[in-house]
Order: structure tokens, then sequence, then C-alpha cells
């Protein structure tokens, strides 16, 4: 009798557990909450109008609340969408490949396109910048040379990051490789003091990269064109090129309130695709997934101006909007010459 009664027990245990627990697959892991994680670039006051309407519209779209998490490091960012502590986030091309490799289940939703609507254009650049009084230092024969940035104080954005780190990182070792002093230069290399740099900063984000640069902190420093466009203007030449000047905006919202006026120039500037949004299925399911991506799909958002605000309105938002810019759905396999970066 003891025996049977145990037995019942423990059924009734079990049957009481998995109807609680409502099983482990990626449908029955999905629940009342999204958690939207934001990288340090997205996480300031200026964009919280456009985290406020995604977050509203995506409520609205699956009925479910939005909980964002802002972050001051790029690895707390990717750690929090590997771990399955956040189903969704904004996240540039190398943290995206990053949160791949380590867990499958992360996948592309939707990137922002080009001018032309389509993935044809869908870039962003890449900037090596010096301060405007000191870009002769940084030239040769009157033209911007990378070998004048040995011995440097250098300032990158973050290790995960596409265009404040892996792109340049890539282009410098591609330069300095061919030279017998630095034939065997790493990425690693290039995190620390020499042998390359006499002192490497990280800025935590695009913004703090260039504050680094404009207080002095910093000789040279990478960030990225969309990350700091609603802080500066370009004051001479052409947007995105070699010797183009920008200035820092009068009215510019922190971190760049300290340095309101200033100028630097870009030595380069390398084209780059364009950040993704990034799901994890374990955590939201494919419901939720298929109702995010036709909301971010659509006319709805590309119309927003909370979220795509007009070039040259004086606007804050994640987003800017000359032509036909939306967000259009994106394969995993579209960012396959990131991974290259890494091999």
């Amino acid at each position: 009798m003891k025996k049977k009664l145990m037995l019942a027990m423990f059924l009734i245990l079990s049957v009481f557990l998995t109807a609680c627990g409502g099983g482990s697959n990626s449908a029955g892991a999905a629940d009342d909450v999204i958690k939207m994680v934001w990288y340090p670039n997205e996480s300031g006051n200026d964009l919280k109008s456009s985290r406020e309407e995604i977050g509203r519209l995506i409520s609205e779209a699956t009925g479910k609340k939005v909980e964002h998490q802002l972050t001051t490091d790029y690895a707390v960012a990717i750690e929090s969408l590997v771990n399955n502590n956040a189903d969704l986030a904004f996240m540039g091309a190398q943290g995206y490949v990053e949160a791949k490799n380590r867990n499958d289940a992360v996948q592309t939703i939707a990137v922002k396109s080009g001018e032309s609507g389509t993935l044809e254009d869908a870039k962003y650049y890449s900037w090596l910048a010096v301060n405007v009084d000191e870009q002769d230092k940084y030239k040769k024969d009157g033209e911007f040379s990378l070998d004048t940035i040995a011995d440097t104080k250098f300032s990158f954005v973050s290790n995960s990051s596409t265009s404040g780190f892996k792109v340049p990182a890539a282009n410098m070792i591609d330069h300095f490789s061919k030279q017998e002093a630095y034939a065997d230069l790493t990425e690693e290399d290039l995190m620390e003091s020499g042998p390359l740099f006499s002192q490497v900063l990280f800025g935590n984000s695009h913004q703090g990269s260039a504050v680094n640069l404009l207080t002095g902190n910093a000789d040279v420093a990478a960030f990225c064109d969309t990350c700091v466009e609603e802080y500066v203007e370009i004051a001479e030449g052409e947007e995105n090129t070699a010797g183009a000047v920008y200035r820092v905006k009068d009215n510019a919202a922190e971190p760049f309130h300290t340095v309101t006026g200033k100028e630097f120039t870009l030595m380069s500037a390398i084209p780059v695709l364009n950040e993704p949004f990034v799901v994890n299925m374990d955590v939201l399911g494919q419901e939720d997934f298929d109702k995010i991506q036709e909301l971010f799909t659509s006319d709805e958002v590309a119309n927003n101006e909370k979220i795509f605000a007009p070039k040259d309105s004086g606007q804050s938002a994640l987003f800017s909007k000359s032509d036909k810019e939306r967000l259009v759905a994106v394969e995993d396999e579209w960012y396959d010459p990131i991974r290259e970066f890494s091999k």
C-alpha cells in the first residue's frame, strides 16, 4: 500500500511540474515578457524615445510586455542574448557573429536598408579620425598614411565592435604585416600597448571612443559615422571620405557636451555591413519572431519618425532617413564577409 501511495503521489507531482514548467522546447520557453538588450551606443537618453517606440510597437504586435536592458559594455549585451537572458537585441555585425558562434539559436530578424530600400547599399562607415589641428602629423606626401599611427595613443570602441575594432584592425594588420618589424602582428597585439601603439584605450561605445580623441586622451580613434551623426555635422569636404572635417554641434548631448565646437578629420572611411536586429529563438519562439519581423519590415515602422528621423531634421532617432530607408529581412549568410575578418 505504501509503495502504491508513493507511486501515485510521484505521478501527480510529475504531472503538476510538467504543467507548470510548460516543457523545454522553444515554444514553451516563450513567456509574456520580451526582453530587449541594447549596446552602449544605443543606451543613452538621446535614443530613449526610439527605444520606447520600438518597445510599444512590439508590445502591440505580440500582446506582451517589453523590457529594455541598457548596457555600458558590449560583452554584457552579447552575454545576455547568448545565455537566454534576452529575447531580442540590436547589435553590430561582429557581435552577432560572436553570439551566433556560441548559441545557434541566435539569428537575424531585420536590418536597416540603404537609401535604395534594399540590402544592396545597406552599409555604414568605419572611421579613423584625428584632431584637425594635428592632421599633418598623419600624412605622407600630402596624403593620410597608416604608417603614421605607429607609436600613437589609439582608441578603439570594443573588441566586439565591427566598425570600432574588427574592420580597422583587419586593415591595420593587412597594412603593417607587410613590414618586417610587424610581420607577426595580430589582433591581440592591437588590444594592448606595443608593439604597434604606445597606449590602447577602449571607449566602450562609439561615442566614448570619439570623445577619447576630442579630449586628447587618444591621438587617433576608430568609431563609426551612424553612432555619432546626432552629435556632429560636416564642416568641410565630402561625407565619409578621407580629409572630411566634422565639427561637434553646439547643442550636442552627453558625452559630447564637454567638447562642443571641436573638430576632427577622417584619415579613412571604410564601408561596413549594417547592424542587425537579432533574436534568440530558444526564448522568443517562432510565433513572436514572425509577428516582430512583419512589424519591423512594415511601412508603419519605415515611416515612423521616432525610429527613422528625416535627415537634417534635428530629431534624435535610432536611424536617419533621406530616401527609401527601411528595415528589411536578412539572412545569416549576408554576414559571411564579417566572418572572414575572424579567420
